[in-house]
């Protein structure tokens, strides 16, 4: 039976093509079904599932959420209703892992981390952590030429350059204290505890914003980076094409006029007077 938990319309970017829509009645399914068959354990339980087809004519992916939820019975209608809240679990079956199209002139090494990140971000929380941690240490190491045998002496070499302005100007201080951040969560899945008892857990969510500073950066430091050379290209390019122009001119200005063209002006003028 459909259900409309989700208001519509509503604004949504589509995960293949980065195409920012609204989303309407026309491209947008959501079900629910309660599982009748509950235990102590389990409890009362049911699957939402919710599809989305990209409204871009050159995309047009289904998009396909899966989540796990606590069941409440409606006291005015007798039937079974998703509780408010988180689910208990989600699943991103298209596209998987939900990462974000990137483009090839950022390193493959430095994508393979985000993507493998994106794809356990529900299934393993601590390990996203980790894989984002060494995703932006990459970063570092690749964006900003800084290699250093800690990740924490990579931050603070980084932090100097950004204060005695050095670093690239896309690289900002609050951008640095964010990929602190992400290394002390990451270091949560990459280093054992001294007590092994005591567990610092990461939640899907945790793990989502260090994906999304992932994702911020690719866009202030790549991106941007790679418009700013494409307009410095264009306008050296612009710049030898109008050179190239005027050495064309100069030279056309220059050429001798020809026995017959000489010849031919001598009658203009003979017939004119």
């Amino acid at each position: 039976m459909t259900v409309p938990v989700t208001q519509r319309p509503f604004s949504w970017t589509c995960p293949f093509c980065n195409h920012a829509q609204v989303v309407t009645d026309e491209n947008y399914w959501i079900n629910r079904d309660h599982i009748d068959r509950n235990t102590d354990k389990a409890g009362n339980v049911g699957v939402r599932s919710e599809a989305i087809i990209c409204a871009n004519p050159e995309c047009q992916q289904l998009n396909l959420t899966v989540d796990l939820v606590r069941d409440i019975r409606s006291s005015a209608t007798g039937g079974w209703t998703s509780s408010p809240g988180s689910p208990l679990a989600s699943f991103d079956f298209l596209p998987r892992g939900a990462a974000k199209p990137q483009p090839d002139y950022i390193p493959k090494a430095i994508l393979d981390d985000y993507v493998e990140a994106c794809l356990i971000r529900t299934l393993s929380p601590k390990a996203s952590a980790t894989l984002s941690r060494r995703c932006l240490q990459g970063m570092i190491r690749d964006f900003c030429g800084i290699s250093k045998k800690r990740l924490i002496d990579e931050i603070r070499e980084l932090r100097r350059q950004v204060d005695e302005g050095e670093a690239d100007r896309n690289i900002s201080i609050e951008s640095v204290g964010a990929i602190d951040a992400v290394r002390e969560v990451g270091n949560i899945g990459a280093h054992m505890e001294a007590d092994v008892d005591h567990i610092i857990e990461v939640d899907p969510g945790e793990a989502e914003l260090l994906i999304g500073l992932i994702e911020d950066l690719f866009a202030d430091w790549y991106v941007q980076r790679e418009k700013r050379r494409s307009r410095f290209q264009a306008l050296a390019d612009l710049a030898a094409e109008k050179k190239t122009q005027k050495q064309q001119a100069g030279s056309n200005q220059a050429l001798p006029t020809s026995p017959i063209g000489a010849n031919a002006a001598e009658a203009a003028s003979d017939q004119s007077a």
